[in-house]
């Protein structure tokens, strides 16, 4: 934070705020002047009048060009702290739970309402003392007009209760604008317009978003309805108690007991402090909604862990390799046993594929090799030690991974490919030696600039590519680092033709050996496609979140289990 800008904002609010009430007593000074005939102090209280409305009507906006940067940095911080929880987690959990979900979406929406919540406190420092004048000359007038100020008190809560029960209903309808959200985003999505055209889902999106829309608009505006009301009855109650105060003046002043100077004054300090009040009730508000924002982002804190607190660093080399013990796993949030009962060992430097129909729970398996979750029950162990008992950090660092919902980042295409080891980031050889191995040089040749194009249609110029030249990019990140200590594959090719797959799995089966020789990495895959699979030393059969079978194609495949039985399926498909 610019400690010189927000010294010049909170100088310039303070003033311009302070400078109010001096305007009021300005203005009864000079009522005074004119109607003693004294024409030098009229017009010396006309200058001061002058000077002080110059300094109530530009300070602010002064102030404004230093607090807006300041609200932008701001602005700026709450973001980055929501993507380090979002995305800059130990696990995954909190994205797959709908109430924190929910609350990410709220955040998202309310992140853009810090640059009025930073006004909001800037000018609340001005109000106080603005305030505190206003007081001060309403009691030299008379002791009883104290009590103005008083009557700001029930707008102010009618104003809390206001804004809890918007808070509130921004809570209720944060799932209808998520969905309605994600709606639209399929609706826009060019990646995705050839299949909505299709199937003509067009008019079925759009009748959806709208009925979503409208549900999260009617509990809004309710709300809002409600809230309105609530803070209009607030505001009665001060405007009887301005009236009565505004009488109560001219009464002394009919009976000679005031002059017309001290109407004139209290007439606008209690126009001041209507306005005050009026301020003070939006400020609250405002700052309200961004306490309740930091209550939110402290709530997903609580149980979101940003790092791991190992003892133990990962070995150099596997000897022994990964031991499932008797792992167990339930999502949070339901009751549903996805792993049960899993003892399993995968050796050291060993080629494993897991097989298995969909909702087995083989990608579970994969999420906990990765410390994406802790088990449930039982232990994942590395080389006998409890993979919990490493910073998760630096477990990470010693493997490599490859998804099925990789991403596509717009970047440049080295880049892309490089953000799989980031100390090779720019590290053209790496680079190439990475898509060398997952065989998607061939995507450099298409490309103008080569490694240097930049990729994406969100730029200008930016080159687009096809599912499977995105995957290869994908399969180059995912083969980055040289020599993990386990490589996971889960669906990684499932955009590239099955001759290219098992080309793929053949030609890096064989470095896997000898990576694994000399390290004892372990390459872990999951495919549907056999052909693929029975190039693995070892294939897990995974059933009913079970590992049902363990052995080599040819044990397997002559057992009559479960994987003969998928086997023969897929063989037939194909013959």
């Amino acid at each position: 934070m610019d400690r010189r800008k927000t010294a010049i904002s909170v100088v310039l609010m303070v003033a311009g705020a302070a400078a109010a009430p001096g305007l009021a007593a300005g203005l009864a000074w000079m009522t005074n002047a004119i109607v003693a005939h004294d024409p030098g102090q009229a017009a010396l209280a006309g200058v001061v009048v002058a000077a002080l409305a110059v300094m109530v009507l530009t300070f602010g906006h002064f102030a404004h060009l230093a607090y807006f940067e300041l609200s932008e940095l701001a602005e700026l911080d709450f973001d980055e702290q929501l993507i380090a929880l979002s995305n800059g987690s130990v696990g995954i959990e909190h994205h797959e739970r709908a109430e924190h979900a929910d609350a990410l979406t709220v955040l998202q929406q309310e992140s853009r309402q810090f640059r009025v919540g930073l006004e909001a406190l800037l000018n609340g420092i001005g109000l106080g003392l603005a305030v505190t004048f206003t007081g001060v000359l309403l009691a030299l007038v008379n002791p009883w007009l104290l009590l103005l100020p008083l009557a700001a008190i029930p707008p102010l809560l009618t104003g809390r209760l206001a804004e809890r029960i918007r808070d509130t209903a921004r809570t209720a309808t944060a799932e209808s604008t998520r969905v309605a959200l994600n709606l639209f985003h399929l609706s826009t999505s060019a990646r995705l317009a050839g299949e909505l055209r299709v199937f003509g889902l067009a008019k079925e999106l759009r009748g959806r978003h709208t009925r979503l829309w409208a549900d999260s608009t009617r509990g809004l505006w309710r709300a809002h309805l409600a809230a309105t009301w609530i803070r209009a009855a607030g505001q009665v109650i001060f405007a009887l108690a301005y009236v009565g105060a505004v009488l109560l003046v001219v009464r002394d002043a009919i009976a000679g007991r005031r002059g017309v100077g001290e109407v004139v004054l209290v007439i606008a300090l209690a126009a001041q402090v209507n306005q005050q009040v009026t301020t003070a009730v939006t400020l609250l508000q405002d700052l309200q909604r961004m306490s309740s924002a930091y209550r939110r982002l402290a709530g997903i804190r609580e149980v979101v862990t940003v790092s791991s607190p190992g003892v133990e660093s990962p070995p150099d080399r596997l000897t022994d390799g990964i031991r499932l013990d008797d792992v167990g796993f339930t999502y949070p949030g339901t009751d549903a046993k996805v792993l049960s009962d899993v003892n399993l060992h995968i050796p050291a430097g060993s080629t494993a594929a897991i097989v298995g129909e969909n909702g087995a729970g083989k990608t579970t398996l994969v999420k906990l090799l990765c410390g994406f979750y802790q088990p449930t029950r039982g232990q994942v162990l590395i080389d006998g030690v409890d993979m919990r008992r490493f910073p998760i950090e630096a477990w990470r660092e010693r493997i490599a991974a490859g998804f099925q919902d990789f991403v596509r980042y717009e970047f440049l295409a080295g880049e892309t490919v490089g953000l799989g080891d980031l100390p090779n980031l720019g590290d053209e050889t790496a680079i190439r030696d990475a898509l060398d191995r997952a065989q998607g040089s061939d995507v450099l040749d298409q490309l103008d600039d080569g490694l240097q194009t930049q990729l994406g249609k969100s730029f200008t110029e930016g080159a687009e590519l096809s599912g499977g030249q995105w995957q290869k990019l994908a399969l180059g990140r995912a083969l980055m680092r040289s020599s993990p200590l386990l490589l996971v594959l889960d669906e990684p090719t499932s955009a590239l033709d099955p001759q290219a797959e098992h080309a793929l799995f053949e030609r890096y089966a064989e470095q896997a050996r000898r990576v694994g020789e000399a390290t004892g990495a372990i390459t872990l895959f999951v495919s549907h496609r056999f052909s693929t699979v029975r190039m693995a030393d070892l294939i897990i059969v995974v059933q009913d979140g079970r590992v049902a079978e363990v052995g080599d194609h040819s044990t397997l495949a002559a057992g009559g289990g479960l994987y003969s039985e998928l086997f023969a399926l897929q063989a037939k498909a194909y013959s």
